[in-house]
């Protein structure tokens, strides 16, 4: 047994020793695209198609293993091409990395960025500006369609717009859906406790809604039909306000439910001093 261990050590040191400054870059940088990669697929809706071809592939070494001849045999054509069909099904994200690594954006791969280091004092702070700011908005009948970005990452919602990474203040997002503001329009995302993005467009839901709802509210149900965002809407005829998630809309928030329902929304189990709101269906 002592042999044993000697020989494994031996061995060690000898690759140890055979180990160059060079081969050592060599892994530094493989490990740095591995991990880039990673923290591009996170940010996108593409996690579910890399979790998918993790699925095919633990399928394709079953059959494989298996001798399912005919089943290793399709598997077999898919995996051949695996090269060009990452390219084709991810090249809106290899293209936005590429753009963001020509604009020097590096920031946006910082190793230790996470929503969850975020004090509870700034959440709390900003869930006020944008509940202070949606309610002047009410009240002055200023249409606007803000976007809280759940699990789900909204990449590619983001794309659609101009990208802001601000502070949310209640002066910023009144700015925004200032109605001759060239943003007004579209959706903003909050992303980390900011505004990451504005002017976005959203997928509008197919279901039928009450007839006295516009394109915002369809936006907004459609938004969270696709993703597990919060979505909050300001009607621009009646002011009233709006809020939808879970593929549901709840209609004609005051300030206090609002509040409840982002606290709700933005703090984990651990720190929630409110019950989350119940889901209902559309109301039509």
């Amino acid at each position: 047994m002592a042999s044993f261990f000697q020989n494994i050590g031996e061995n060690i040191m000898k690759f140890v020793s055979t180990i160059q400054w060079y081969d050592i870059l060599d892994i530094i940088v493989v490990a740095l695209v591995f991990y880039y990669c990673i923290k591009l697929f996170t940010r996108t809706r593409a996690i579910h198609l890399v979790r998918g071809f993790v699925f095919l592939g633990l399928v394709y070494f079953i059959v494989s293993a298996l001798n399912m001849s005919t089943s290793s045999f399709l598997f077999s054509r898919l995996f051949s091409d695996i090269v060009l069909v990452i390219v084709l099904l991810f090249q809106p994200e290899f293209r936005h990395a590429i753009e963001s690594f020509g604009r020097g954006d590096f920031a946006k791969f910082n190793l230790f960025s996470s929503y969850s280091s975020l004090m509870r004092e700034e959440t709390q702070q900003s869930i006020s500006a944008l509940v202070k700011a949606v309610m002047t908005m009410s009240d002055g009948k200023v249409g606007a369609l803000i976007v809280l970005e759940g699990k789900s990452p909204l990449g590619e919602i983001i794309a659609t717009g101009s990208e802001i990474d601000a502070k949310i203040s209640e002066p910023i997002v009144e700015n925004i859906f200032y109605p001759k503001s060239p943003l007004h329009d579209g959706a903003m995302v909050i992303r980390n406790n900011r505004i990451t993005a504005a002017g976005c467009i959203l997928p509008l839901t197919q279901n039928e809604l009450s007839r006295e709802l516009g394109t915002r509210h369809r936006a907004a149900v459609g938004m969270s039909e696709v993703s597990d965002a919060l979505v909050i809407v300001v009607s621009e005829e009646t002011g009233a306000v709006s809020a939808a998630q879970n593929a549901t809309l709840k209609r004609g928030l005051a300030s206090g439910e609002l509040l409840e329902l982002l606290n709700a929304f933005l703090f984990s189990d651990e720190e929630k001093s409110v019950k989350r709101p119940r889901r209902k269906r559309h109301e039509k």
